[in-house]
């Protein structure tokens, strides 16, 4: 049985470049960098990137994306941090809890996200819509 996530490796361009992002931008702490590849530390999360020479030259059209949680607290402080290092955003906020969606260098779609699954069910739920079915867990 899958017991969880055990990391997250994206394919980029430039190591260098990616590096920065992460660690900088997005404050992820490097556990491990080579001239191919870095390790992070995304909260618990182990996060890789790996320099690829097939790596995507631009955005998927589609929505697949990553989201990061931040506190409440630090929400508006990582958006403007974000914002301020001229990231480019894909698109605006409609769902429940506060939001920010963003590229990576190499056009990954991320996100992050005050809330969790919980705070996102009890909102469909006071919907009292039909259509929405729930499970018990």
């Amino acid at each position: 049985m899958i017991s969880g996530i055990n990391h997250i490796t994206l394919s980029v361009v430039e190591l260098d470049r990616s590096f920065a992002f992460y660690s900088e931008i997005l404050g992820f702490k490097p556990l491990m960098k080579n001239n191919k590849s870095a390790y992070f530390l995304a909260g618990d999360l182990w996060f890789c990137i790996e320099q690829d020479p097939s790596a995507r030259k631009e955005t998927q059209p589609e929505y697949t994306h990553i989201a990061f949680s931040v506190d409440q607290n630090e929400f508006l402080k990582f958006t403007e941090k974000v914002k301020n290092a001229g990231v480019v955003l894909f698109k605006e906020n409609k769902s429940e809890g506060d939001s920010l969606y963003f590229l990576d260098p190499d056009g990954h779609k991320l996100e992050i996200h005050v809330g969790d699954w919980k705070s996102r069910i009890e909102i469909y739920k006071k919907r009292n819509d039909p259509s929405f079915k729930f499970f018990d867990i």
